[in-house]
Order: C-alpha cells, then sequence, then structure tokens
C-alpha cells in the first residue's frame, strides 16, 4: 500500500482521487491544512506527499520530508513556483501535471473577459433587483481588437485560436517562441504599446516575476485591459491599483493574486479581509477577481488525479521512470536531457 500526505485537500478533491487511486492500493490522508514547516510532520509514516499551488515546499519542509522517508512529491499542479526543486535534488523526487485542461484556463481566461468588457456582472445584479435600465453598461467589440498573449504553451495557444475565433488580431511574446506557428512574435516592449488586451499565460519564475509593472503599464494603451490566469505574483499588484487610478488599466480581469495563499479557497464572508491591496482591487468597479478557479472543470479534476495517480505509481514501479518529473540535474527542469530513460539521481 502506498500512503500519501493530500495536503490543501478540498471536498471537490476526494472523489476523483479515490476513484483512480483505490483500484491500486492507494490510501490517501486528505488533510484540509497547507503544507508549511508547522504542518510538515502530519507527512511522517507516508510514502509521498500530494501539495497544490499554495503549499510551501521550501528546503527546510523538503529536509523534514526526506527525514520522514517520503520518496516523491507530487505536484497537482502544472505550475511548480512553490517548490525548491534545488533542494529537493539528490533528496526527493518531485512530479507535477503538466497538461490538465488547457481548455479549462484559457476558455475561463475568455469568460472573464467578456463578463468585464459586457458588463455581464454589473447586468446580472442590476436585474435581480428589476433595474432594467442600460446605462453604464457599454462594452466594446472584440472584432478587430488587438490581444497580446504573453505565453504561448498549450493554454496561451488555445486562447489564441479562441481569441481568433472572435475575429480578433493576436499578437505574442514568448522566450521560447513555438516552431513552425504562424503567431505574430513581438518583443515585449511592442505587445505593451499595440495591445488592447494583454493576457497572462506563463509559468512564474524569476524573470517574470512582476513581468507586469509600473514601468510595463506605463508602456501600456490608455483603456488597456489586463486578463491574469497564471500566478499571482507575474504582476505586481500595487503597481496595477495605481495604473487603474490612474485611469490607465481600463479594466483587469484575474483569477490569481500574489498574496493568494491565506485567502483563496476559502470562505472569508464572515472575516475582515486583513489584505489592503486585494480589499482595494476588489472594490475598484472595473475589477473582476475569481478565486484561482480557471482550472476548475470536471474534465480537468479528472484528468489531475488520473495524471498525479499515475506519477506516483510510476516511481515505486521497477523502472521507477515518470515522464513528469521536475529534475534540476541538467537544468532543464521540465524537458530532462536524459530523456526519462533513468531516474534524475
Amino acid at each position: 500500500m502506498i500512503k500519501t500526505a493530500f495536503y490543501d485537500a478540498k471536498e471537490y478533491d476526494k472523489p476523483s482521487f479515490e476513484h483512480y487511486g483505490n483500484p491500486h492500493d492507494m490510501q490517501f490522508r486528505f488533510l484540509e491544512t497547507k503544507l508549511n514547516e508547522d504542518t510538515v510532520d502530519l507527512a511522517k509514516g507516508c510514502d509521498a506527499v500530494c501539495v497544490f499551488v499554495n503549499d510551501t515546499v521550501n528546503a527546510a519542509v523538503i529536509d523534514r520530508l526526506y527525514q520522514h522517508g517520503v520518496k516523491i512529491i507530487a505536484l497537482r499542479s502544472a505550475g511548480y513556483n512553490n517548490v525548491d526543486v534545488h533542494a529537493a535534488f539528490g533528496k526527493i523526487h518531485v512530479v507535477h501535471v503538466p497538461a490538465y485542461s488547457p481548455y479549462a484556463v484559457a476558455e475561463h481566461a475568455i469568460a472573464l473577459l467578456l463578463t468585464s468588457v459586457r458588463r455581464i456582472h454589473k447586468a446580472y445584479n442590476r436585474t435581480r433587483e428589476f433595474n432594467f435600465s442600460l446605462n453604464g453598461l457599454t462594452g466594446f467589440d472584440f472584432h478587430g481588437k488587438t490581444v497580446g498573449v504573453i505565453g504561448t504553451g498549450k493554454i496561451g495557444r488555445i486562447f489564441i485560436d479562441i481569441c481568433r475565433g472572435f475575429g480578433m488580431n493576436v499578437i505574442a511574446y514568448d522566450l521560447y517562441p513555438a516552431k513552425d506557428s504562424d503567431i505574430e512574435y513581438v518583443s515585449l516592449d511592442e505587445l505593451f504599446g499595440r495591445s488592447d488586451i494583454v493576457s497572462l499565460h506563463c509559468p512564474l519564475t524569476a524573470e517574470t516575476r512582476h513581468l507586469i509593472d509600473a514601468s510595463a503599464i506605463e508602456k501600456m494603451k490608455k483603456g488597456v485591459v489586463i486578463v491574469n490566469t497564471s500566478r499571482g505574483g507575474l504582476i505586481d499588484a500595487e503597481a496595477l491599483l495605481e495604473g487603474i487610478k490612474a485611469r490607465k488599466v481600463g479594466a483587469a480581469c484575474l483569477d490569481v493574486y500574489e498574496e493568494e495563499a491565506d485567502i483563496f479557497f476559502e470562505d472569508r464572508s464572515g472575516h475582515i479581509l486583513n489584505d489592503d491591496l486585494l480589499s482595494r482591487l476588489i472594490s475598484m468597479p472595473n475589477v473582476i477577481v475569481t478565486s484561482h478557479q480557471a482550472f476548475l472543470t470536471e474534465e480537468a479534476l479528472n484528468n489531475i488525479a488520473e495524471t498525479t495517480v499515475s506519477n506516483i505509481l510510476s516511481y515505486f514501479s521497477n523502472s521507477g521512470i515518470c515522464d513528469n518529473e521536475l529534475c534540476y540535474r541538467c537544468g532543464h527542469i521540465e524537458q530532462c536531457k536524459k530523456e526519462r530513460k533513468q531516474r534524475c539521481f
């Protein structure tokens, strides 16, 4: 039996993980608490830990897991910025879910964009009170507008396809442009200057942290709409707020927030929100915030569970090789030079 400590567990996680894990004699210890230095000892006696985007998997946590005999850290997400992959190398193997449902995230980005631009949320609230006035609900056509897409991985390219369906002009920026594509790649400065809408679909790294800051916003068109369904740290939230107050940013659609770890995924409706910056952003009439739900579709949850279970089983199989391992050894964390013919250590 493979025992797995499942941190930051939610009710919607359990059915799919039990469905895919039970036939393989996997035992999940579902824990509501997030993984951090104070909760790491809850994994004692387990062979694996399963973590999500707001769990803290730093060097201290990794060392403690290693002392407890944990063999593998299984991320049930694509992003791994919350895991110190360097510190894990040589101690604990790390795996992730590179593509659970890129359609879910891309479609949510469009849903946020449509809701914001066409004032759907405002109209919904009005009509529930039998207010059928159209004043203040004027939006703009997507057709003919230019959208700048930062990051052209699977999610970014699906988002591009949807935008083209609306008749939008698409330009993009990526450090590693997609080969043999018809995407028009431009510099970051050109993208900022030409785009009516800027949508973020890139990972959070040291290079991309606060990619959207005061300097970037200054280069953008007046009235630009900014969409972020990737990672909160891509945007300097203070700079975004100032851009909104200065009427430079026309609207912001945010599914993620840099300091979301202790806020998102929980019901805070009966409490005073201590994060003044998030409170001010939410209070703005041209800001829409959803609580990191872009991934949340039935298809995505099933794919996440199936892939995560498969990742864990792969480690404990005879070969121990997993295509989704994150390896620090060769510097190519996701595309290991060993071509997955053997374990990274």
